[in-house]
């Protein structure tokens, strides 16, 4: 019996195996709303055997977009357009998933398709950025500091976009506090540099995801909700994976189901050496440590990887990225490598 293709129950929510899909930008939509391009990018692994599927980095306001292309869940218009497509991965066997996200201070930036980088300026239609505190990335522009109103503007924002979310029929929604975007720069001392009630100490730091988490369980009580964490900014006084664990334990409390561990992302100067597995660790301290049920991201490529950490007990399920990319069947070939159940659909069942 292969571990990897064992099911997964999260709040009542059933995936078939757990080798997942992680969210990947596309940076194809127009004024936010997911078209052709997204249907067949998301619904083709669910045909290949996925056991559940997230979208992107979807913003939940305008000004929350990492780039004009984004894809979003900030008005009506967006949350029908992204109905078929749920329909298409759960007609396809798996379950659907929606990252929501506001990039704070990484917001308004060139689509890595267009070739360019840095910040777009208003004229070229990009729009000013906030942050906790009015701290540059690298050479970004230079964000304003959120002050009370525009902090319950985001939260509203979060709970908002939760709601369009299940409109639309998706049945797990995860909460984007990794890899430098808005809650990672409140969390973080690095970036958060406030002496009101959302900076200074630890408790202050995590309050705005806090109050997120329960806005979100509040506005989307059946869905399972994830929170992805970086376990660590790797660089000299940030965030690390002991914060992490203490972080997990509170969004655990307003209502989180899994915590979804990656790392890195918040400075330009973090030291990070990537390998094969290489955030594994810090998944299963968080596992270790809090009990709550965590994926494993990050070059995780190989079905024999895969099932090695599930079986370990080191994470509950395993979410990779570029791998689907190459191979949209990857969870096909990966049950056919370990001797499980095929999740093939049944017109696929000849090849199998």
């Amino acid at each position: 019996m292969s571990a990897l293709f064992t099911p997964l129950s999260i709040r009542g929510i059933q995936t078939r195996n757990r080798l997942w899909v992680s969210p990947m930008c596309q940076y194809s939509a127009v004024d936010g709303v997911p078209n052709d391009w997204h249907h067949v990018h998301l619904a083709q692994f669910a045909a290949g055997g996925a056991g559940l599927v997230v979208a992107e980095a979807t913003a939940v306001s305008p000004e929350g977009r990492i780039s004009p292309r984004d894809v979003g869940l900030w008005n009506d218009a967006q949350a029908r357009a992204w109905e078929p497509i749920v329909a298409a991965i759960r007609s396809r066997g798996a379950v659907a998933g929606v990252q929501l996200s506001h990039a704070g201070r990484k917001a308004s930036t060139s689509a890595p398709l267009t070739g360019a980088r840095g910040t777009v300026s208003p004229a070229d239609g990009g729009w000013s950025t906030v942050a906790p505190s009015a701290l540059a990335y690298a050479d970004f522009a230079e964000p304003r500091a959120l002050d009370g109103a525009g902090i319950r503007k985001v939260i509203d924002d979060f709970a908002d976009a939760a709601r369009r979310a299940v409109a639309a029929g998706f049945e797990v929604i995860e909460l984007h506090a990794a890899h430098g975007y808005l809650l990672h720069q409140f969390l973080s001392p690095l970036t958060n540099q406030r002496d009101d009630e959302y900076g200074g100490s630890f408790g202050d730091r995590v309050r705005l995801l806090s109050r997120v988490t329960a806005a979100v369980r509040a506005a989307a009580p059946d869905a399972a909700l994830f929170v992805r964490f970086s376990a660590t900014d790797a660089a000299e006084g940030g965030w690390d994976v002991d914060d992490t664990v203490a972080a997990a334990r509170v969004v655990g409390d307003a209502g989180a189901d899994l915590i979804d561990v990656s790392s890195g992302g918040l400075v330009p100067h973090q030291h990070i050496v990537p390998g094969p597995g290489y955030q594994v660790d810090y998944a299963a301290a968080v596992r270790r440590e809090t009990g709550l049920p965590v994926s494993a991201v990050g070059m995780i490529d190989d079905p024999e990887q895969a099932e090695q950490i599930v079986a370990e007990g080191r994470a509950d399920a395993v979410m990779s990225a570029r791998e689907w990319l190459r191979d949209p069947h990857y969870a096909l070939r990966a049950a056919a490598a370990l001797g499980a159940d095929s999740p093939a659909p049944a017109q696929y069942l000849r090849a199998y």
